[in-house]
């Protein structure tokens, strides 16, 4: 009796339970809703292989898919207080940073890298949406200011992928602020007779969209970012109409006037490398 409960009974549980399998596996297109393994999804850049749909993608990823060999070196962003108007609503701030960090690995929703593009010198700065909806507050300006010094020093182009709700409530005026501060650095940039290249990607929103955002040399988007400032339903609330199919999205501004190009994920790099060695006058290769 022994050896069927010690032995037989676990070997037939072991055949006929359900096996646990490791979470995160899998992720769901939120266009045509098919599930994609992870793994596949990661080497197709976050680009449904069903559809077509482009998903988020976070601000290490950009970098590395943007410079050669995806190496680079990132830039120290300065510190700045943490919680300085020891904001509160179900958790304090401090509580909601600190959770973004462990959840991210970065410190805040921005990340500025420092590297080659086409065998150019180039800076590049990438937003990353999980961490609080990649919105502004003061480490995102100074992560802005960062990589616009940087590309100033180094005589280089600056690349900046916006991925934002907007300017961060919790920080109030302070996050408010970075307007005019993000504005400013993008016009040294531009002073030193540099480009600055913006790639609007899903979403681009709020305080992001009316500073920094929409001031690039050559402004680019990925296919059905939203780009606006206010929300749509907003916007119909308070004009009491209806707002066009397709309004807000990239396509419906490049049609506008609004947007220079429309890319794809996968040809994004390439166009980049063009636009670079163009604006720059040197020589650019595929590498």
């Amino acid at each position: 009796m022994s050896w069927l409960t010690n032995y037989v009974r676990p070997k037939i549980r072991a055949l006929v339970q359900r096996q646990e399998l490791p979470e995160n596996l899998w992720a769901k297109c939120p266009a045509c809703e098919q599930m994609i393994f992870h793994r596949e999804l990661a080497a197709n850049l976050n680009v449904c292989t069903h559809c077509g749909h482009h998903l988020r993608m976070g601000a290490k990823a950009r970098l590395d898919m943007v410079f050669d060999g995806a190496l680079y070196e990132t830039a120290p962003i300065p510190e700045v207080p943490i919680d300085p108007l020891k904001f509160r609503d179900k958790k304090s701030y401090a509580t909601r940073l600190k959770e973004a960090r462990l959840a991210s690995g970065g410190r805040d929703a921005i990340l500025v890298g420092h590297g080659r593009l086409g065998g150019i010198d180039t800076v590049a700065a990438a937003f990353d949406f999980a961490f609080l909806g990649g919105s502004m507050g003061a480490a995102v300006g100074e992560g802005l200011l960062t990589a616009a010094r940087l590309a100033v020093k180094h005589e280089a182009p600056l690349i900046v992928f916006p991925s934002s709700g907007g300017a961060r409530m919790q920080e109030g005026i302070i996050s408010l602020m970075q307007l005019p501060r993000t504005t400013i650095a993008i016009e040294m940039v531009k002073e030193a007779g540099l480009p600055y290249i913006v790639v609007l990607t899903d979403p681009t929103t709020g305080g992001v969209t009316a500073s920094f955002a929409m001031l690039g040399d050559i402004a680019i988007a990925e296919p059905g970012a939203v780009i606006g400032f206010a929300g749509a339903r907003v916007i119909e609330e308070t004009i009491r109409q209806q707002l066009p199919e397709g309004f807000q999205r990239a396509e419906y501004l490049l049609e506008h006037g609004m947007l220079d190009m429309v890319m794809h994920r996968h040809k994004l790099r390439d166009a980049l490398i063009k636009l670079v060695g163009f604006l720059t006058k040197r020589e650019a290769s595929a590498a």
